[in-house]
């Protein structure tokens, strides 16, 4: 009962920590700020058996606020979450080592960097050469040092779940947010094309990225962690709102991503529950997919049809668009043809945007992080994706505890396949599938002998 007294409050307070920071944009600092030093003070005070625990719930946590931090200017830099993931999973290799197994990550860090010393020879000469390395390097970084201080960590089922809840509290402060920025969604959407109004005055997909985790996390609560009728009303409320301001955005890969995580997250745990339990959990699917009915007819409404057009590939009059990816394919066509020019060292980090500028004058950044890798780092590229996608799987095939594999593995393939790797969330959720997930016995009741 007080766990979930403590839900319940932890919700309410960042839904208003939201409100006050629609109000006054300069709490943002102070929310930043605060809740870096809380962390820090947290990771550095605990016993050592809890710093694993308290390092994971610090990078979920600067996850979850890095959108919104970067709408209302809150950060010291706009890559802020990214290097305090870094500077977390530091201190818990300093505190908790790292485990010997995890040696690819190391390889797959030492393979970024050749593609440095690459740009340093083909970045023009107008391009900022430190601001366009870290831009692009930041991500596949951050992933590296939180992919080598989770491999093998042990945590408790419960304790995985309270860290996923630490990505979700600041998404629900954010999502407070917008309902004050944009209370009204009819008035500003009057066409097919993403909506920066409607995402918070930012940018549309990286809105739709987060707010599509915060929908995956609630859907999980949803299933998994409402133990009553109150916590599943309350978890499909929360999921009803993060789902209709994720689609007004008009941004649809977040939205796509969450959709794909949640069902291969039912899938396994449908094989992992008992048979009375699997009654229960298809009555939930059930209201659940009227739930998810019932958020689309009301954001179709919202948006006048609009959002139906977008999701079926139409303009504002209903004429079929000639591509589906808004522009990606030809982004991903080009960086291809990088790779395919520069096969053993590639083009450099950032030279595929550096190269647009050139040729069209826009700065175009690219929204998929494979072609992105194959042509900046060419052949060692094609290795990074091998240890990525390949590592995790042989992780897999030793250990089968976490419920989350497939599901997290799914989340990050989807979200860099559309979005890159300009947040840090797809980068610490891939980590998360390489966590050694000690679930809880269930308890056996023995009838006593008399």
């Amino acid at each position: 009962m007080k766990t979930n007294i403590t839900y319940i409050s932890a919700v309410v307070i960042h839904l208003a920590i939201g409100m006050l920071i629609y109000f006054s944009e300069s709490l943002a600092k102070i929310y930043f700020f605060g809740a870096v030093l809380y962390f820090l003070y947290q990771i550095t005070m605990v016993p050592n058996s809890r710093k694993t625990f308290e390092v994971l719930k610090a990078c979920a946590y600067f996850v979850g606020i890095e959108v919104l931090m970067r709408t209302t200017k809150g950060s010291v830099s706009y890559e802020a979450s990214k290097y305090l993931v870094i500077l977390f999973m530091f201190l818990g290799m300093f505190y908790k080592g790292v485990s010997g197994k995890a040696y690819p990550y190391f390889i797959y860090l030492m393979f970024l960097i050749p593609s440095i010393f690459v740009a340093s020879t083909t970045l023009s000469f107008d391009a900022n050469f430190r601001t366009n390395i870290a831009f692009v390097l930041s991500g596949p970084a951050c992933l590296g040092f939180a992919a080598l201080f989770c491999y093998d960590k042990k945590v408790s089922s419960k304790q995985l779940h309270t860290v996923m809840l630490f990505m979700l509290l600041p998404l629900l402060a954010h999502v407070s947010y917008n309902f004050f920025y944009t209370p009204d969604i009819k008035e500003i959407i009057t066409n097919t094309a993403s909506n920066t109004k409607a995402s918070g005055g930012f940018g549309s997909n990286q809105v739709a990225t987060v707010f599509g985790l915060g929908m995956f996390i609630l859907a999980v609560r949803f299933f998994s962690k409402s133990p009553n009728l109150g916590l599943k009303l309350l978890n499909i409320t929360l999921f009803g709102i993060m789902t209709f301001r994720a689609l007004v955005t008009m941004s649809r890969g977040g939205v796509i991503a969450a959709v794909i995580g949640v069902l291969v997250f039912l899938g396994f745990y449908y094989g992992y529950v008992n048979r009375r339990k699997r009654n229960e959990l298809f009555q939930l699917i059930t209201l659940f997919c009227f739930g998810i009915v019932a958020i689309w007819l009301y954001s179709s409404t919202q948006t006048s049809g609009m959002l139906d057009k977008r999701y079926a590939n139409e303009d504002s009059l209903g004429r079929e668009k000639g591509d589906i990816s808004t522009g990606r394919t030809d982004l991903f066509i080009e960086e291809i043809e990088g790779f395919i020019s520069n096969p053993v060292f590639g083009i450099g980090s950032s030279r595929a945007k550096d190269q647009r500028i050139e040729d069209t004058g826009q700065g175009v950044i690219s929204h998929n992080e494979v072609s992105r890798t194959l042509a900046e780092h060419g052949a060692l590229g094609v290795l990074i994706m091998i240890i990525l996608i390949f590592k995790p799987l042989y992780y897999r095939s030793q250990n089968k505890n976490n419920l989350f594999f497939y599901a997290f593995l799914c989340l990050w393939f989807a979200t860099i396949n559309h979005s890159g790797m300009r947040i840090a969330m797809p980068a610490f959720i891939y980590a998360l599938a390489l966590l050694n997930v000690k679930n809880e016995k269930r308890p056996i009741h023995r009838k006593q002998l008399k």
